[in-house]
Order: structure tokens, then C-alpha cells, then sequence
């Protein structure tokens, strides 16, 4: 029975990780919660690089290599595409499609943090949903910004700043909510095209709010890709046994 190792980073890796048996191994980065109702083993922590991957796989006995991590850890897919040749194993990647701007949206697509920067020069009250990287520039704020941040755990901010820890899916009620209560005027986000967080999409958009999109790193290229779980899992069930 082939033997399968799934890096996980997006919701959706939780929903393949559940069809997994004793066997298999949900590897996860350390971020969030682990579950712990998994049939399949679980494995927190890194490998310590592209070669560190490729020694545990061949330890392991590792057949399939799935890839179902966030849309923007682009090292680790670099990672698990290069350890997978170094061991010559298959790797195979969930590539979640990515968000499209819909009639009444402002997106604006910035490449970087400097980027990012200079296009909130005219704004006063921005919400950052990009996770915990703002948070290295909060002696940056601007005197005339107030920053609020999103990130999965509530952290110190400062005069500025308030750091709210919330996990999604979140409800487009919540979301009005918050933007209402907090006056914001424009919205930071990645593209990272979860239905969890789209609701904050609808109300930028509802509001007239300008987006500040991050652009997705580009990811390499894995020996087969697939846009959703269903079409992972029936590749997956018709040439391995699971």
C-alpha cells in the first residue's frame, strides 16, 4: 500500500487529511490548531529544508507527496516539489483558484510590502488580513493611520494598532460589523480564494472600499495539479489505495 505524506496549510488539507488511514502522515507547519480526531498520524514541525524533506520521506517510505499548503508558502512548495524529485517520488498539489474580481470591486494589486506601503499613503483606517507579517512594521505606522490587524492569535500592538485574533469562516454579518465599528477604508488582503474569508471581499465591495491584493507568489510546477478536493481525492482513490 503506498504510503502518503500531506502538507498541510488549507482548510480544505483538513478535509483529505480525514479520509486518511493509520498509516498516511498530515504534516502540519505548527500554525493554528492541530486536530486531534485524525485516523492518519500527524506531524508538527519543518524538515529543515528541501533535503531535509527528501531524508524523511525516504525514512518513511513515503509513495505521494501532496502538497495542500496556503497559495502563498511558496518555499514550502518549492520544498516539497524539489524533495519529491530528490527522492523520486510522486508529488502531486492542491492549487486553490484564486479570487476574481466582480463587478463594483476597487482591487488594487501590489507586488510587495514596499509596494503595499506607498498605496495606503491616502488612507487613514486600513484592515490588515495578511496574518502576522504587519506586525514587524508597527514602528512604521504613519501618525495620521490607525491600524487594525487580523491574525489567527490576539498579540500586543501599540498606540496605533489593535491585533484582533479571530479565526474564520467568518460571517458577512461579522464582517459588516467589524468595518462599521472600526471605520475602515481600505482592506488588505491575499488572494489566498478561501470561501472562509470572502465575506470581507463582499463588504469592501458593498462599501466601495478599495482592496489591497497581494499578488500570489508564483508556485512551481508539481508532477499533477488539481483546483479542489473532489478531483484530488478521485485521482487519489483510482491510483492509490488510501
Amino acid at each position: 500500500m503506498t504510503r502518503i505524506l500531506l502538507l498541510g496549510g488549507v482548510t480544505e488539507a483538513l478535509a483529505i487529511a480525514r479520509t486518511l488511514g493509520p498509516q498516511h502522515i498530515y504534516s502540519l507547519a505548527g500554525i493554528g490548531r492541530v486536530p486531534r480526531d485524525l485516523d492518519c498520524q500527524v506531524r508538527v514541525g519543518g524538515y529543515g529544508g528541501a533535503d531535509g524533506l527528501a531524508a524523511f520521506i525516504r525514512e518513511e517510505r513515503i509513495g505521494l507527496l501532496l502538497d495542500a499548503t496556503h497559495p502563498y508558502a511558496a518555499r514550502i512548495s518549492a520544498n516539497a516539489v524539489a524533495a519529491a524529485r530528490l527522492s523520486n517520488t510522486a508529488c502531486w498539489a492542491l492549487r486553490r483558484p484564486a479570487w476574481q474580481p466582480q463587478p463594483g470591486d476597487d482591487w488594487r494589486e501590489v507586488a510587495d510590502w514596499g509596494q503595499l506601503v506607498d498605496a495606503l499613503d491616502e488612507f487613514k483606517r486600513p484592515l490588515f488580513t495578511l496574518g502576522r507579517e504587519p506586525l514587524q512594521h508597527l514602528d512604521e505606522i504613519p501618525a495620521g493611520q490607525f491600524w487594525t490587524l487580523r491574525a489567527l492569535e490576539a498579540c500586543a500592538g501599540n498606540e496605533r494598532c489593535e491585533v484582533i485574533g479571530a479565526r474564520g469562516p467568518f460571517l458577512i454579518e461579522d464582517e459588516r460589523a467589524l468595518f462599521e465599528r472600526r471605520q475602515i477604508d481600505v482592506l488588505i488582503s491575499k488572494n489566498s480564494g478561501s470561501s472562509a474569508t470572502e465575506p470581507k471581499l463582499e463588504v469592501a465591495r458593498e462599501r466601495a472600499i478599495p482592496v489591497l491584493v497581494l499578488k500570489r507568489p508564483e508556485l512551481p510546477e508539481a508532477d499533477r495539479v488539481f483546483s479542489s478536493v473532489t478531483e484530488l481525492l478521485t485521482a487519489m482513490h483510482s491510483q492509490y489505495t488510501a
